[in-house]
């Protein structure tokens, strides 16, 4: 419960910006008609749900209202809050990490709270008594390498790192002959979060991949981009991209405690059909938790 209080805390703008854009349209409208199923979807555009996603939950929201003959106000709001709780729990949010070792492999641009994410997820899996290995992959940065050993050091987890600039391959190479040699449980890999060059992109992962492949196989994998929820839309093409470069299988959403753009959790599961697997709604090392559906559609409409 306590981190349920946390997720609502965390997600009060967010909660605040759609309530008030939904409020503000049913203390205007008493009578349910189009005109009101058309403020309502500028509402939710307007509160960063985007406007495929607010298309489709409007649609939907107008035959289930139909089929039902609600003439309610609130029963259409109590509707409302129910279609964009099944949108979010289409997705499965449980991490599948069955065998020893399993893969994490983290991608996204620098700046969005990733290495940060794979340090809070390290630990995590250590907290339930996990056996972790942190690969420091991303070689392009200085920066990225330290960060990392200084989470390694902090949650008490071992690390693998090369000097800057060398292959991120060979990292994960000699990660996975560590993780084999050690009884690891989680291998969690950091990479370097380059965009704008796609097609380098897509070469490394599918490098690393290769590598993972052939050291580990059969080992449970999960390919998890980082986002940040305060570049609101913005997220929403960046895991457009970076599902066209790798195969991801889930999201971490940081920083929606600083936001109210929280909405595009909504936008990323329609549209993308990725599951959030992890959300961050605060700085502390506990703030990072795997993500639950009705919770989140709960603290997001909790009146």
């Amino acid at each position: 419960m306590v981190f349920f209080d946390k997720l609502k805390a965390g997600l009060k703008k967010t909660s605040d910006a759609i309530s008030n854009q939904v409020n503000s349209v049913f203390s205007v409208f008493v009578k349910v008609d189009e005109e009101l199923f058309e403020n309502l979807e500028e509402a939710l555009i307007m509160a960063d749900i985007g406007v495929e996603t607010s298309t489709y939950i409007i649609e939907n929201l107008r035959e289930r209202v139909k089929s039902k003959h609600i003439t309610d106000g609130n029963e259409v709001k109590a509707e409302l809050k129910r279609v964009i709780s099944d949108i979010l729990s289409e997705q499965d949010s449980s991490m599948k990490l069955e065998t020893t070792p399993s893969v994490i492999l983290v991608i996204g641009v620098n700046g969005v709270g990733k290495t940060t994410s794979i340090g809070k997820i390290a630990s995590r899996y250590k907290s339930m008594g996990k056996k972790v290995l942190l690969a420091a992959a991303d070689t392009f940065r200085a920066a990225a390498i330290d960060q990392l050993d200084i989470w390694a050091e902090r949650s008490g987890c071992d690390i693998i790192k090369h000097q800057e600039n060398s292959d991120p391959a060979s990292v994960v190479f000699d990660a996975c002959a560590a993780a084999k040699a050690r009884g690891t449980d989680v291998l969690i890999c950091d990479t370097a979060g380059r965009l704008h060059n796609k097609k380098n992109l897509m070469a490394e992962l599918e490098k690393i991949n290769r590598v993972i492949g052939r050291e580990l196989p059969g080992a449970s994998r999960e390919t998890l981009l980082v986002l940040d929820a305060t570049t609101g839309q913005n997220a929403v093409s960046q895991a457009k991209l970076f599902s066209e470069a790798a195969d991801i299988t889930g999201i971490v959403l940081t920083k929606l405690d600083g936001t109210a753009k929280g909405g595009i959790v909504i936008a990323i599961s329609k549209e993308q059909s990725l599951p959030v697997k992890f959300i961050g709604v605060g700085e502390g090392v506990d703030d990072l938790q795997e993500f639950n559906a009705e919770d989140f559609a709960r603290a997001l409409f909790d009146d």
